[in-house]
């Protein structure tokens, strides 16, 4: 199934949806003459529900585009991010487009401010994490007139292309690895949450997936912060506190697992033996931990580097030539069984 040719939203078109004149709406959107006020929010908010983001390079550039791709983020000091943002510039690197890095800190009002600053400046493309997006961010989106990839994420409903994993499948993976390694008293430790989503659909994979066999979790800690070491240390001091019978540990991501690693190593724990640790993301400067923790490669470098191709391949297209249907691409992550799970009943 193929798609019409996208075009980008005009003055024209929030004219048409308020009804005034184009060069009212001109006039409200760059905030400039006398408008009522009446007019101004009727005319504001049909540019808000139809997505439109006024040009800001408009009449500089024949082409009305920039070669600039805006790739959106919730954040740098996530050391998950910059190994996507490797995979874009690596496969960017001897063309014209060049990829310029917003962050939203897992914000959804953010995120639209960010999205609307860089929309206006017209880019050849965005690439933008996760699939969960306010009605307005959405909208943005929906309504650009040009190519956008979501990333990391395979469950769901994107607006374009897209390419990452499924998150819940990551869950009953390693739901199922522990499983079958014999540990049944499970704690799970997750940060960001619900902000991030991705996290979220891993618990909630991993839950489904303890819930088919029988098993519940039987600890589980939030907390809104970031991923540090120190925040996993303090973490699994205080679960295992509350209950010191669990015997495996599951966090959101591989920083506080290797916190948690760290202090367990400290008491004298046996690990696996005693109590099993996973993490996820498959960070590579966590390899030099005194043990090395089971994960799960969450395929970023790819990730990044195969949204940065469908954007070049989009950009190669003709501009009057079908797209085609958009493309999808689901990841497979594996796990690295280290040595924090237990290997010994695998076949």
């Amino acid at each position: 199934m193929t798609r019409p040719k996208q075009r980008p939203l005009t003055l024209r078109d929030v004219s048409e949806a308020c009804g005034v004149s184009e060069m009212t709406v001109s006039r409200v959107l760059r905030n400039r003459g006398d408008v009522s006020i009446k007019t101004r929010n009727k005319v504001l908010e049909a540019a808000k529900t139809l997505g439109y983001v006024p040009n800001q390079i408009a009449g500089s550039l024949a082409s009305q585009r920039v070669n600039l791709i805006a790739v959106i983020i919730p954040s740098l000091s996530n050391m998950v991010f910059p190994e996507v943002l490797t995979g874009i510039n690596k496969t960017f690197e001897g063309t014209p487009l060049q990829p310029v890095v917003g962050v939203t800190d897992y914000l959804p009002e953010k995120e639209e401010q960010v999205l609307y600053e860089m929309l206006s400046w017209r880019p050849s493309g965005v690439i933008i994490a996760g699939l969960e997006h306010s009605d307005a961010a959405r909208a943005m989106l929906q309504g650009a007139g040009i190519p956008v990839v979501e990333i990391m994420d395979a469950d769901g409903n994107p607006v374009d292309a897209m390419a990452g994993i499924s998150h819940r499948r990551a869950g009953r993976m390693m739901a199922s690895a522990i499983l079958k390694e014999g540990y049944s008293r499970i704690g799970f430790m997750g940060t960001k949450m619900p902000l991030d989503h991705r996290a979220r659909k891993r618990f909630e994979g991993f839950t489904e997936g303890l819930t088919k066999a029988g098993i519940e979790i039987e600890a589980r800690d939030f907390y809104s912060g970031g991923s540090a070491l120190a925040k996993g240390r303090e973490m699994t001091h205080e679960m295992l506190q509350r209950s010191p019978d669990l015997d495996f540990l599951y966090y959101s991501n591989d920083m506080i697992a290797a916190g948690g690693l760290l202090y367990l190593l400290d008491k004298g724990v046996d690990i696996p033996g005693q109590i099993g640790l996973a993490g996820f993301n498959g960070v590579e400067l966590l390899q030099g931990l005194p043990r090395q923790l089971a994960t799960m490669d969450a395929c970023r470098t790819e990730i990044g580097a195969a949204a940065a191709q469908i954007i070049l391949d989009r950009n190669a297209l003709p501009e009057d030539a079908d797209p085609g249907p958009p493309v999808r691409m689901t990841l497979t992550p594996k796990i690295t069984f280290g040595d924090t799970l237990r290997r010994s009943r695998r076949g």
